[in-house]
């Protein structure tokens, strides 16, 4: 079953807005799927605690009047991630194995009306990469015949313990078959970077139709300014954390040799 918070059925009144702007009479007239961000960009700035962003959008009724699914895929912008994996050997804890897994994405989220199996084959799920079983992850064992599947769900474990990957299929709710919602949650330790917001209109098994918009994650602020100098000058950076840290211990040591 589909998991999720209802936020109530009717659509907040600047939704409702953008979509009788986004929704005329001639958008329909062309496309069937039509959605938006209530923000494309997330400033994180030194309070940052998280933030939850609305998508919102309307579809067109199918031939026969039915209504199709629609499932939402955010995407965070792609990392290679490195895996070791520890065994105890004479009473400590030592790398006994380790893999390289390209091309992960950083962040990844589902929502969906309905259970993904009810509404598509796993082939088109597959193709689309739709849901974590279906995520195309390159996992390369740099031991001979190690598990690539054992580092696999290792990763998945770890992301959604960081709350980067979600646990489960989020709800997108439904209004009068045409309007849909739902909120994304971005937690605190959101990877910086372009993302992709995926939206599929499916019907019958098959993508009918399918919106792809960017959000931007970036910081902001004072927090901003030293991420860019450590990653600008980083061997100025590093200097001077030496210096202040040096700095901060001989400041203690003479206080404490005063008291």
């Amino acid at each position: 079953m589909v998991a999720g918070r209802r936020r109530g059925s009717l659509l907040p009144a600047v939704a409702v807005v953008a979509l009788s702007l986004l929704c005329g009479r001639a958008a329909w007239a062309v496309e069937p799927l039509v959605a938006d961000l209530s923000s494309h960009l997330i400033a994180i700035t030194t309070g940052f605690a998280g933030t939850d962003l609305l998508l919102f959008g309307a579809i067109e009724e199918l031939d026969g009047g039915k209504a199709g699914d629609v499932v939402v895929v955010v995407r965070g912008p792609k990392r290679s991630e490195t895996l070791r994996h520890k065994a105890r050997s004479g009473g400590i804890w030592v790398n006994s194995g380790a893999a390289l897994i390209d091309d992960a994405p950083s962040f990844y989220r589902v929502a969906a009306t309905r259970p993904l199996d009810e509404v598509a084959p796993p082939a088109i799920l597959r193709r689309h990469q739709i849901g974590l079983d279906h995520l195309d992850l390159a996992v390369r064992v740099k031991e001979p015949g190690g598990d690539s599947g054992a580092f696999r769900r290792a990763l998945l474990r770890l992301m959604q313990q960081r709350g980067l990957y979600g646990d489960h299929v989020y709800d997108i709710g439904m209004l009068s078959h045409r309007l849909f919602r739902t909120d994304v949650h971005f937690p605190a330790n959101v990877p910086v970077g372009t993302y992709a917001v995926e939206v599929y209109l499916i019907a019958n098994g098959k993508v009918i139709s399918f919106r792809t918009t960017p959000l931007t994650v970036r910081k902001a602020g004072v927090g901003a300014a030293i991420y860019d100098f450590a990653h600008s000058h980083a061997a100025i950076y590093g200097i001077i954390a030496i210096l202040l840290a040096a700095a901060g211990g001989w400041t203690a040591a003479v206080a404490f040799r005063k008291v």
